[in-house]
């Protein structure tokens, strides 16, 4: 950067963080905050049109290929489901219901629903007569889930920043959503928010491999990159032994949900367009050559739904 250019950035600064003290460090935070998230947005941009690798990305902030990668990879999926908001609403699967009757006590009252999404696991918990709170980063993703479920309030936060008082809810769950959070805020801030003896839920619909077509399709999905989500993640302190089990279940769509389902997958929306145009055409291959799925028009799903729960004391 020229040195006219750092005089003026300077410059900036200086006059953000005017006149010092706690104010001038809350616009100066706020100001780094803004700038941080439209960094995030250019290297979404440039990696999406495949203009700038990991490694000249790093370069550009000042980091190796390896710190970049770790730093955004997993933030621009995370980021990414707002695009498809409405795919993931028509092609992802519900949850069995007696994944909800274990996950939640039934002492439980006031529940939060964490990375809500466009409230496929929400459902269940207000049809359960449960008072549920919705938290959802994506406005895309709220607007989904308030046209579905009008009378369940949703609130943009994160698992990292649940915009509710201490100790205000007897249960958190987390839907599809616990592997993007970030365990080292995301556990105390669940921690505060909860009774004691309240509990945190954690599940995943996982699709069953063992059927042949599913293997078949987990193999076009993950030819660009296969990286499996932990269903057992460590928790720790203040939360007790963590509690486990499965649900094995079948969900029924039809060949236009599988592939809304499909591409509704993180890994899916920030692949280039042509690599993604690709991926989905190959999947339409399999749904006209498969003998389990030519010329259906419904198909079955295999899911193992991995539930896990913990108490806070």
């Amino acid at each position: 950067m020229p040195n006219n250019d750092h005089e003026d950035l300077g410059r900036y600064v200086d006059a953000v963080a005017e006149p010092g003290g706690l104010a001038g460090l809350g616009r100066l935070t706020e100001a780094i905050s803004g700038m941080e998230s439209r960094r995030a947005a250019i290297i979404r941009q440039l990696r999406q049109a495949q203009t700038a690798s990991w490694e000249e990305i790093g370069q550009a902030c000042g980091m190796t290929r390896q710190g970049a990668t770790r730093r955004w990879s997993k933030a621009l999926h995370a980021g990414s489901f707002g695009s498809q908001a409405e795919a993931y609403q028509r092609g992802r699967p519900p949850y069995p219901l007696s994944a909800v009757e274990w996950l939640v006590p039934r002492q439980a009252r006031r529940v939060v629903d964490l990375g809500a999404g466009t409230g496929k696991f929400t459902r269940l918990l207000a049809d359960a007569k449960l008072d549920v709170v919705a938290v959802e980063p994506s406005a895309d993703m709220r607007a989904q889930f308030a046209a579905a479920l009008p009378r369940v309030p949703v609130h943009e936060g994160t698992a990292e920043r649940i915009p509710l008082p201490d100790s205000s809810v007897d249960a958190v769950v987390a839907a599809q959503a616990w592997h993007w959070a970030d365990p080292a805020l995301a556990v105390p801030e669940v921690a505060r928010v909860l009774r004691p003896g309240g509990t945190l839920g954690l599940v995943w619909n996982m699709r069953d491999n063992s059927e042949h077509w599913v293997a078949l399709l987990d193999n076009i999905l993950h030819q660009h990159t296969r990286s499996e989500i932990d269903t057992e993640p460590p928790i720790g302190e203040p939360f007790g032994a963590p509690e486990r089990t499965e649900i094995r279940w079948k969900h029924t769509l039809t060949p236009a949900g599988l592939l809304d389902m499909v591409a509704s997958r993180s890994y899916v929306i920030v692949l280039p367009e042509a690599e993604r145009a690709q991926l989905l055409g190959e999947v339409r291959e399999l749904l006209g050559s498969h003998p389990e799925l030519r010329g259906r028009d419904e198909i079955t799903m295999p899911y193992v739904t991995r539930c896990t729960r913990l108490r806070r004391p």
